[in-house]
């Protein structure tokens, strides 16, 4: 093994263990189509379902903040380039007070 690999290997473990640090233990119900798909894609790529379920779900929640629209309130927030820029009264800001909330509370 060289030099190389054994970089490579390191940062492999640690990408993985920030992953796995950062998840939490949660139960849910899922249809028993969708079990049998993950259940595939665990086995195809030689991951455990646990992985390929939180890997998806991480995935799916970002993609859905990124697709919330924006939606100009009445109220002006500051200047760019001269533009003004307005409040956000789309649903990402009453999200992310959920958010607060909850983190606020662990």
């Amino acid at each position: 093994m060289g030099n190389e690999s054994l970089s490579r290997l390191l940062n492999e473990w640690e990408n993985r263990a920030r992953k796995v640090n950062g998840r939490k233990e949660e139960t849910l119900s899922i249809y028993q189509g969708d079990d049998i798909k993950l259940e595939a894609l665990a086995r195809m790529y030689q991951l455990s379902k646990d992985d390929v379920v939180a890997t998806l779900i991480h995935e799916a929640l970002n993609e859905l903040e990124a697709k919330m629209p924006y939606v100009p309130g009445n109220k002006v927030i500051r200047i760019e380039d001269g533009e003004e820029i307005y409040e956000d009264a789309g649903p990402m800001p009453r999200y992310m007070a959920e958010q607060r909330k909850l983190l606020d509370a662990s």
